[in-house]
Formats: structure tokens, C-alpha cells, sequence
């Protein structure tokens, strides 16, 4: 599948923004289509364009990376690029693709590029779908594949628990992983499918999300873990 992904990189250095766009260049499935040095430009430039990618620093001048992401509606997809480890966890709670993390080497540059890439083949593989219906209490509830945080597997039906409600319906967890084949939908239990990105701590084999609790099986922890953390762990 020929992909191009049409990307704009801000940062309020412009040296970073000359390294970046040189290993845009590199890139054949990357099309720098803009650089912006604060996020004032890029508020601007959204007006113009619509790129699919942004190379996002979070410290620059009148407003943050991390405060314009929160508070803005439909924005691209996310990559972080900062100088400051501490940034590491908010990236990952706003749903970011990827933190990378100054000064970048372009190996790590080509493995976030290539995180996107893989993001955005397999959007395009389920046809831009992004919700579905089931039949739950006599009516049809829509469900939207960014609301869900788990479904749990119940007998003969299931519960999916979304930010603002639980749904239960006559279904299989069979019928709903065929839905859900996004690779941020993980299968951490034969009973439970979670999203990656609405997991806010990891304690023991227990995922926490929310206010509820997942558990993984053990034969499937080191897999499950590695899939959730990926390079995202900080340590010293």
C-alpha cells in the first residue's frame, strides 16, 4: 500500500526544525509540508491545511506543545519531539504516536516515522472506519472505537465500557476483536480487550484504567507489557 504522510514540524529552534526536515527528506513516505515556530503559526496554518502529521516540541514560547494538544479539537496525529524527559507520560496520555526525545538521532526518527506509517495503514485498511452499532436495551447504541476503554467478555454477552457508560450486549468477544483490530486494541486475557492508550498505571498482572481493573494472564504478560510500554518507559 503507497502511503504519503503529510507532516509540519514546529519547534521554536531553528535547528531543530533544519534536522528535522532533513530527515523528512529521507523519508520517502514523508512530505514536509510546513514548519511552524510556535504554535500561533501552526493554529494558522491548520486554517490552511490539513496535514496529517505533526513533529510537535512541547517547550516554546506563549503557549506549550502539551496545552495547545488539550485544548484543541482535530488536530493531527501527534509525534513529540522535546528536550525534557518529564514530558514522557503527558505525551502518552494525549494520545501522542510517539516521544522523541532531544538530541534525535535518525534512527529513532526512522522508528517513529515508520510507528506512524503503520498507524496510518491500518486507518486506512478498515476503510476509515472508526465505529460501529450494537443492539443494547431495545435501542442501537453507537460506539465510538476512541471512547471505548475495555470490553469485558460476560457469558453469552459482553460490557463495554466506554468514558461515559457501561453497555452490555448479546454478543462474543470473538465479534467485537473482529471489529477492533486497531493496534492500540491489546488482548491481555481470553475474557478482556483493552486500549492501550486509556491505561493509566500497571501494577502486578493488574492494568489499571480508570477506576477499573484488567487482568493479564500470565502466559501473556511479557508480550502484553512490552506492546503497552514499547520505548516509552523512562529509567535511569
Amino acid at each position: 500500500m503507497s502511503i504519503k504522510i503529510k507532516c509540519v514540524i514546529i519547534d521554536d529552534e531553528p535547528f531543530a526544525r533544519k534536522g528535522l526536515a532533513s530527515y523528512v527528506e529521507k523519508i520517502d513516505f514523508l512530505e514536509l509540508s510546513g514548519t511552524c515556530e510556535n504554535v500561533i503559526e501552526l493554529n494558522s496554518l491548520l486554517k490552511q491545511q490539513k496535514p496529517d502529521l505533526l513533529f510537535l516540541d512541547i517547550e516554546m514560547p506563549y503557549i506549550s506543545g502539551v496545552e495547545f494538544l488539550k485544548n484543541a479539537k482535530e488536530l493531527p496525529k501527534v509525534i513529540f519531539t522535546t528536550a525534557y524527559e518529564q514530558y514522557a507520560l503527558k505525551g502518552y496520555e494525549l494520545d501522542a504516536l510517539d516521544y522523541l526525545l532531544k538530541p534525535i538521532s535518525f534512527e529513532r526518527f526512522l522508528q517513529a516515522a515508520n510507528k506512524a506509517h503503520g498507524w496510518f495503514a491500518q486507518k486506512a485498511n478498515t476503510n476509515g472506519e472508526d465505529y460501529f452499532f450494537v443492539k443494547a436495551d431495545n435501542k442501537l447504541e453507537k460506539i465510538n472505537f476512541n471512547d471505548i476503554l475495555f470490553v469485558e467478555a460476560l457469558e453469552n454477552y459482553v460490557a463495554i465500557y466506554t468514558k461515559e457508560k457501561k453497555i452490555i450486549t448479546h454478543l462474543t468477544l470473538k465479534m467485537i476483536q473482529e471489529k477492533l483490530t486497531q493496534p492500540r486494541f491489546l488482548y491481555p486475557h481470553k475474557s478482556y480487550i483493552v486500549a492501550a492508550d486509556k491505561i493509566n498505571s500497571i501494577e502486578g498482572n493488574i492494568l489499571y484504567v480508570q477506576h477499573h481493573q484488567v487482568p493479564v494472564s500470565k502466559y501473556q504478560k511479557d508480550e502484553i507489557m512490552e506492546k503497552i510500554i514499547n520505548d516509552k518507559l523512562l529509567k535511569r
